[in-house]
């Protein structure tokens, strides 16, 4: 995280040359009074009351101009850090592979991006502001009041082991509570987005109490271990000015004994009482931001828990570029397993996809389907095997240059605030009006689109929870479209359609894509029937491949999927 702090190194040398002179500037006026005192008042000498007077003013009024210079740089670094951060943070999360994504909860990203973000950014002011200047206020006023009444040094001695005492205590008994904290809020930023995300299904269940259960016993966790840190942290300042109150009783206690003996003049003992007062604020300041410093630390570590994530994901140092993009896919006996898993996924998966034809992808729920679309844009990586594109291996290409030529529809549509133009143009952002209208035509949104009050600039609610599963399924469809990329990738996209709109998308659909690759996962077969190929998984493994004809025949796993979803009139039609 310290890089983000080097583009202020010339803001934190000036505030800290702004802090010693502010510093400089308060512990110079116990001098002043001791003066007042002991020459102006005591000695009879009041002519010098008026021109030392002004000097503090003076020296107070500089004190104040180094105080506002500090509060503005120390904010200004702050929210500066916080802001470099939180893009950091943001970018480096970007980058991460379906594997990073898996590891970290999207509940636990968003707490870190923005909760620990802000509790590091608030240490941050507080050091800049109070624990820059409390070590040089408490060194300085401890040499200074040792030099006025070394006598009383020992008092001195005793509040600050009392001081240490309770901030040592204190740190004790919260640093674990702190570590709790963020992990109950991120328990609580977890139940509550799966409470509002899946609302319509926990009505459906009449099941709101109990999730309103669910809730409050988190949130009563995270109160309790609240409050407590709460009594901790509010039990400093009495106790703090207790000692405070104290102090001042013993230095007056003994400062009268040794007046009395002529070794200490009244002006010095005030001003050892101010450099004593100086001393244990400086503490209290202190201990103020040390105690929200466990909370900042586990927040940091949270935070460099994903800056410090390498992605397994990564482009080559010289990535390659194809000459044409033509868009021929080979897998070359791919196989894939998860971090861990028993067993692989996906087995020797062979097979090549041609410009000009549609392959398709069948099998049973949990037969790596949509784990083998994955791999073609690189949300994971092969284990063995190799996926080649015009003839280049894809973790030869980099990232970008891979992307750029695949258009990908998810199984589950996603859907951005905005606008449906400005979701449709999201794949494009140089696609002007028509080809906007041309891809909704295409992907059979133009007929619900026309029909709504603002028609393409209808806005839409995040996560498009104003549009039906079908209409947000033809907007992905024509987000794809109007990429216009070689390949094209549909993962069981279809399935939110009713039948009429799939023939006559999928008819219009052809028109776009005869130069085109075309990989299509479905469950249904009316889906893939006129498919130029179609792969077969079960298990993991390439059971078959051909066309719907020769799988009839060939395939018993085919045989029996087509079986069970289409009739006798139908099998025999496309026989």
């Amino acid at each position: 995280m310290l890089k983000y702090l080097r583009p202020y190194i010339s803001a934190i040398l000036f505030l800290i040359t702004a802090t010693v002179g502010g510093v400089a500037a308060t512990l110079k006026l116990p001098d002043f009074t001791a003066r007042i005192i002991n020459e102006g008042i005591i000695g009879g000498h009041q002519d010098i009351i008026v021109p030392v007077g002004l000097q503090m003013l003076g020296i107070a009024l500089v004190g104040g101009i180094f105080t506002i210079i500090t509060g503005y740089l120390s904010a200004r670094i702050g929210t500066g850090f916080s802001r470099d951060l939180r893009a950091g943070l943001f970018t480096k999360v970007e980058r991460f592979s379906l594997v990073e994504m898996n590891t970290f909860s999207p509940s636990s990203l968003i707490t870190r991006t923005t909760n620990d973000i802000q509790q590091v950014q608030t240490v941050l002011v507080m050091v800049m502001r109070m624990v820059l200047a409390a070590p040089i206020t408490a060194i300085w006023a401890l040499y200074k009041a040792n030099a006025i009444a070394p006598d009383m040094s020992w008092i001195m001695a005793l509040a600050i082991t009392a001081l240490l005492a309770v901030v040592i205590t204190l740190f004790v008994l919260v640093i674990p509570k702190f570590q709790l904290v963020q992990k109950l809020t991120d328990k609580l930023n977890l139940v509550s987005r799966e409470n509002i995300t899946g609302i319509r299904v926990i009505r459906a269940f009449d099941n709101q109490h109990n999730e309103a259960d669910r809730l409050k016993k988190v949130n009563t966790d995270l109160t309790k271990t609240n409050i407590f840190v709460a009594r901790a942290t509010a039990l400093m300042q009495p106790v703090m000015f207790l000692i405070l109150n104290l102090v001042s009783v013993v230095i007056v206690w003994s400062g009268a004994h040794l007046i009395g003996t002529y070794v200490l003049e009244i002006g010095d003992m005030l001003a050892f009482m101010q450099y004593a007062i100086q001393v244990i604020f400086s503490f209290l300041m202190i201990t103020i931001v040390f105690i929200m410093v466990p909370r900042a630390l586990v927040s940091g570590k949270r935070i460099l828990e994903v800056l410090s994530v390498d992605p397994i994901i990564k482009d080559p140092i010289t990535p390659k570029e194809t000459k044409q993009a033509n868009g021929v896919l080979v897998f070359n006996d791919v196989t894939f397993g998860y971090d861990q898993a028993d067993v692989p996924i996906l087995e020797n998966i062979s097979f090549t996809a041609q410009p000009g034809q549609v392959t398709a992808i069948i099998g049973s729920t949990g037969s790596g389907k949509s784990t083998l679309i994955n791999l073609v844009p690189r949300f994971y990586d092969t284990l063995f095997g190799e996926i080649t594109i015009d003839g280049v291996n894809i973790t030869e290409m980099s990232q970008h240059q891979l992307r750029s030529i695949i258009g990908y529809v998810p199984q589950k549509s996603v859907i951005f605030s905005g606008t449906i133009h400005s979701n449709i143009a999201y794949s494009n952002k140089t696609a002007n009006t028509d080809d906007i209208h041309n891809a909704a035509r295409i992907a059979q949104a133009d007929e619900f689109i026309s029909l709504l009050p603002k028609a393409y600039e209808t806005p839409i609610s995040q996560y498009g929870t104003n549009l039906s599963g079908g209409q947000k399924q033809r907007i992905s469809i024509a987000r794809a479209i109007t990429k216009d990329p070689s390949i094209y990738i549909f993962d069981d996209t279809f399935s939110a359609l009713d039948y009429k709109t799939e023939v006559t998308l999928r008819h219009e659909l052809k028109k776009v894509t005869k130069q085109k690759t075309v990989l299509i996962v479905a469950q249904r077969v009316n889906t893939i029937l006129h498919a130029d190929q179609i792969i077969v998984l079960d298990k993991g493994k390439n059971i078959g491949q051909g066309t719907h004809q020769e799988l009839m025949k060939t395939c018993s796993v085919y045989q029996e999927i087509a079986k069970s979803q289409l009739s006798e009139d139908e099998l025999n039609k496309y026989l």
